[in-house]
């Protein structure tokens, strides 16, 4: 049975922990070798 995760709220979370300045800010995580964006929250 496929099953399938979506951890965009957990990567931006994470970003958060360590950098608290980001609470209410629209945040995109991009990956380190090919600038990918992994992540984003939905907040305006």
């Amino acid at each position: 049975m496929p099953a399938l995760i979506n951890g965009n709220n957990f990567y931006v979370s994470w970003k958060r922990v360590f950098q608290p300045w980001l609470q209410g800010q629209p945040v995109v995580v991009l990956s380190n070798n090919d600038d990918w964006a992994i992540a984003h929250n939905d907040e305006i």
